[in-house]
């Protein structure tokens, strides 16, 4: 994020914007900054949509914004050490070359197409039959606190579309092909021109012959139906990296749906759960835990072995005199900082026990203790009036 501007400020909305407040920030910016409107100052321009695009594509993504929000990038690998960072499989990168994610927005390409006569970075129809990315999926995974501290390795089964080995995506049956649909003459759209007031408007609107692909099948594949894809269960392995916190996001690049047209697979984003622990807690990355000690290690001081989240065990020495719920540090044996090499603390409470029942000799020999000490017990006081 150091040579990078905040997508909040590029887009200028606050940090807690809702979804209609970014995508009315968009438009306008978009609008504002189009080469198209800017003739005499098109390079610029076109760097400054790009940058409202950027922003816009990670901001309207709610799991992009809030990767984007807990690291300052949505790209994993970007902020992370290790070889392909420790999000396991692969990185996840987003475009900002061109302008095509418009036709991820929905109805903003017809928006921007009315503004500017027949869209922008080409002609739409052709966009839409070019190359698309796959849909992302999503996974919920519960791993327990010793897993989110130490890392691990899971396998994930997850239900998705993959290509279909007897037609090969093509949809069409075996030695057959797709053919370019007669109506729309393979645009996938289909052109109306009408008569107003004001002149001549020109709308598009999707072929209902092809379905906007531009291609008709007339044999389909008996495996898929003619869909190009078959739905599947896979089994993925999951590479858990060590400090990941509760709600935080692990990417993995290309496990998502398959592409249309060629185009890229997409991600799958896993949002991982921690599980409560019985004993430690965590905040931040430090580790907290109450630990149990006698009145006499109170008093006289003792080597506590404490129990690490890792199964390890550390000798610490409490002074004498220690007061119930005083607080001691044990120095980098806590949770891994993601974003670097460094770890956080383990930090202890003592919880004094006092024994419920006593010998007459331990009684006695406590007694004769609270003499030397010149202890004397509570006196009640009479009441006013007594």
């Amino acid at each position: 994020m150091a040579n990078k501007k905040d997508y909040y400020e590029v887009l200028g909305v606050d940090k807690n914007a809702s979804e209609e407040e970014l995508k009315k920030a968009y438009r306008k910016l978009a609008k504002k900054y189009h080469p198209d409107a800017n003739p005499d100052n098109k390079k610029e321009a076109e760097a400054k949509f790009k940058e409202v695009n950027e922003a816009y594509e990670v901001l309207s993504n709610s799991e992009k914004r809030k990767m984007y929000d807990q690291f300052g990038t949505a790209d994993p690998q970007s902020g992370f050490s290790g070889a392909g960072g420790p999000f396991g499989n692969g990185t996840y990168t987003y475009s900002t070359s061109g302008f095509s994610g418009f036709d991820d927005f929905g109805d903003l390409g017809d928006i921007f197409s009315s503004f500017f006569g027949g869209g922008f970075g080409g002609n739409r129809s052709q966009r839409n039959n070019g190359p698309r990315k796959g849909a992302d999926l999503k996974y919920d995974l519960e791993i327990s606190f010793e897993e989110s501290f130490l890392g691990t390795e899971r396998y994930i089964n997850i239900s998705r579309n993959e290509i279909c080995s007897t037609c090969h995506g093509e949809g069409a049956k075996p030695g057959t092909h797709a053919e370019t649909c007669p109506i729309c003459h393979g645009s996938g759209q289909i052109k109306q021109v009408q008569n107003t007031i004001l002149g001549q408007m020109q709308t598009m609107r999707t072929c209902t012959n092809c379905h906007g692909t531009g291609k008709v099948i007339k044999e389909p594949c008996e495996t898929c139906k003619g869909k190009g894809t078959v739905r599947k269960q896979v089994r993925l392995t999951v590479k858990i990296p060590a400090g990941i916190d509760d709600e935080q996001t692990v990417v993995l690049k290309g496990e998502g749906e398959p592409g249309e047209k060629g185009g890229e697979k997409g991600d799958l984003y896993i949002r991982v759960h921690v599980k409560r622990h019985s004993i430690y807690t965590r905040n931040g990355n430090n580790v907290h835990c109450d630990v149990p000690i006698t009145f006499t290690q109170a008093t006289l001081g003792a080597e506590l072995k404490i129990p690490m989240v890792d199964g390890t065990q550390e000798i610490y020495r409490i002074p004498d005199g220690t007061q119930p719920g005083s607080k001691f540090v044990i120095r980098n044996k806590g949770f891994k900082n993601l974003n670097g090499n460094s770890n956080g603390d383990f930090i202890f409470t003592v919880q004094v026990q006092v024994p419920k029942r006593l010998s007459k000799e331990q009684r006695d020999i406590l007694t004769e203790l609270a003499k030397t000490m010149n202890e004397q017990p509570p006196i009640k006081k009479r009441g006013i009036f007594g």
